[in-house]
């Protein structure tokens, strides 16, 4: 009898603990169902604009959630499948502050400093943010990147510097010689060595970290933060993801950009933009009554791209007449860079300044880059330069 009653009162004991279990479980599961995030930032004028903007996207992606600032506070909450990095936007792109968010409750403290130049430039000091595993290991794994910081300022020395300025103006004269002698001295060939052997450690310190983490999101999460963008070339790191890193948020992102889809046979949206007088010109404008339209987008710092300018030259020379048309589209940030290189390498065809919006609707990752585009708008080839160009053209425009 002893036995039964300690048998029954030992059930109850476990019902009783599996009960509070499954409840505590559940309340844990309703807390981390949902995020919060309180920001208290001194010094932040009230009615200024806060826009939390997705990171790690290698896209310009719009804010998912927008708030105002009242007495220097503000709170963004909402739910997450995965921690995310997120921006924290503040004004007209003033000044930001990054956070890595997950269903929790965070705190965010800073103290801001307005600019008095034009732009207001917001910069934030003493900037404290809990609550957030997830921000607080990614902190610690991307550690490393302030030693590839120290080991980079350590080889780019004074006597270093001077030497790469000698040899930018003497290849800019085109100073063959002068270049020869430069290139040869013992303070540049050590620079070149160093250089060499700092970016194969910054190259094995980013895959180190995105291997050791390719059993969970993290992996693709990394591989995305870590780099500005993915080619097709990365595809071998990225089949070491497990299939749960590659079905994750970030996992789907880098599949997409080393698995990239072919824009042969898709067509090609209407879009316009300016030329260097500001007037805006549209696709449409440009392929009128043209057989064949080369989109070609360049910039005026991407050497490749200068270099293949002669060749366009070439083919616009022998096929403009039959109905052949080249569209160069820049990528340049700096507007007085690219009217620069518009006057020295007098290109004429249509040119136009890109808005970040054309490009990434191209999926251009790198430049130079091509797009040969039929009458109808439709895409029927990529990547045509020199001789291929001209060979497909050739093909195309039979007399």
């Amino acid at each position: 009898m002893n036995t039964i009653k300690f048998k029954i009162v030992g059930l109850c004991i476990c019902l009783f603990v599996i009960s509070n279990n499954i409840q505590a479980q559940k309340t844990i599961t309703s807390v981390a169902s949902s995020y919060t995030l309180e920001a208290t930032i001194k010094g932040l004028e009230d009615g200024i604009t806060v826009k939390l903007t997705p990171g790690a996207t290698h896209s310009s992606d719009p804010a998912v959630a927008e708030t105002i600032v009242k007495n220097g506070k503000f709170v963004f909450s909402g739910s997450l499948a995965e921690p995310r990095l997120y921006y924290l936007v503040f004004g007209k792109n003033q000044g930001f502050i990054s956070v890595m968010l997950e269903n929790s409750k965070m705190n965010l403290t800073s103290n801001a400093e307005m600019g008095s130049d034009e732009n207001k430039r917001i910069t934030f000091k003493n900037t404290v943010f809990t609550g957030s595993k997830s921000d607080a290991y990614f902190k610690k794994e991307t550690a490393y990147r302030g030693d590839l910081d120290k080991a980079y300022a350590a080889y780019h020395t004074k006597e270093s510097d001077e030497v790469s300025k000698l040899i930018g103006e003497a290849r800019k004269e085109k100073e063959t010689k002068k270049l020869d002698s430069l290139q040869n001295l013992p303070v540049w060939k050590k620079f070149e060595a160093d250089e060499k052997a700092f970016f194969t450690n910054v190259e094995k310190s980013m895959t180190d970290l995105i291997v050791r983490h390719k059993d969970s999101w993290w992996g693709p999460f990394f591989m995305m933060s870590q780099f500005s963008y993915l080619t097709p070339q990365q595809k071998p790191l990225f089949d070491q993801f497990s299939e749960t890193a590659k079905n994750s948020y970030y996992g789907k992102l880098a599949d997409a950009e080393v698995n990239p889809k072919s824009l042969v046979g898709t067509s090609v949206a209407a879009f316009e933009l300016k030329d260097k007088e500001g007037k805006s010109v549209s696709i449409k404008d440009i392929a009128n009554r043209k057989e064949y339209i080369l989109i070609d987008f360049w910039a005026s710092w991407c050497a490749p791209c200068r270099k293949e300018i002669p060749n366009l030259k070439k083919a616009y020379t022998e096929f403009a007449a039959k109905g052949f048309e080249i569209l160069s589209i820049s990528t340049d940030d700096n507007q007085k860079a690219w009217n620069t290189a518009l006057t020295k390498e007098n290109m004429s065809w249509p040119n136009l300044l890109d808005n970040d919006v054309v490009s990434k609707s191209f999926n251009v990752k790198a430049i130079p880059a091509t797009f040969l585009m039929d009458k109808n708008g439709t895409i029927i080839a990529t990547d045509l330069r020199g001789e291929a160009l001209e060979a497909k053209l050739k093909e195309l425009l039979k007399s």
